[in-house]
């Protein structure tokens, strides 16, 4: 290219091939960049923020476990869990168990149906109010808390013997977001001794201290074998 070219396109860039950015193009704003950045921060922290208020403000309470199976509750380095208060069959004896929403559900011609069954809307979200026991009987392990009524709408101005927490009803059994625990990896093997001594004397030897916030959420705190604590 000589110089006569070189001139004409220094005078004339509009004939040459480069790309050229928008002028509003050039300068990304800097709010573009973090305000993202501080939303996918802040959806991370939600859950730990929310497990770490209710651990501060929560109410202790102990519930029962139903019966596991001690080759089956140790998962791998997971723990699955079930309680009372999660079966069908105990929390529709409560009050407030008939004003909840009923699922739609006709029985077909000549089948024998139940007269006094009444079905819960599947993934319907409620309170079991839970009120503590009145004394206690042996001073080295807790005593669980007992169902007392559910309620649609979380309940105000409860005595302060009684909490509310709250769950999801899958269609058979109620999920407390209680029903998984990880373990210390040093402890897996006690903790699984321990069942394996326990459940062969009495099968409901379990109980597990929550922490139940205002809401109705909890987290687990710890989780008893008979006599001995183990802390999550």
């Amino acid at each position: 290219m000589n110089t006569n070219n070189i001139d004409l396109l220094v005078k004339n860039p509009d004939t040459t091939n480069q790309f050229l950015l928008p002028p509003e193009a050039k300068r990304l704003p800097a709010w573009r960049m973090w305000v993202p950045l501080l939303l996918q921060i802040g959806l991370i922290a939600a859950v730990p923020a929310t497990a770490v208020y209710t651990f501060i403000t929560g109410k202790t309470v102990v519930l029962q476990t139903a019966p596991v199976d001690p080759y089956d509750f140790l998962r791998g380095y997971y723990q699955v869990l079930s309680y009372d208060i999660s079966a069908s069959t105990n929390l529709q004896k409560l009050p407030g168990w008939k004003d909840l929403p009923a699922e739609n559900t006709s029985c077909p011609p000549g089948a024998a149906c139940p007269q006094n069954t009444y079905n819960v809307k599947p993934q319907t979200s409620f309170y079991v109010i839970l009120e503590a026991p009145k004394a206690a009987t042996n001073p080295g392990r807790p005593q669980a808390w007992k169902p007392v009524r559910v309620s649609l709408e979380n309940p105000t101005n409860l005595p302060a013997n009684q909490i509310a927490i709250k769950g999801k009803y899958n269609g058979w059994q109620m999920e407390y977001g209680l029903e998984t625990y990880y373990m210390p990896e040093d402890e897996r093997e006690k903790v699984n001794q321990d069942i394996s001594e326990a459940q062969r004397k009495q099968r409901q030897s379990f109980l597990v201290e929550v922490k139940v916030d205002k809401t109705g959420h909890a987290v687990p705190v710890s989780l008893w074998v008979r006599d001995r604590n183990y802390r999550f």
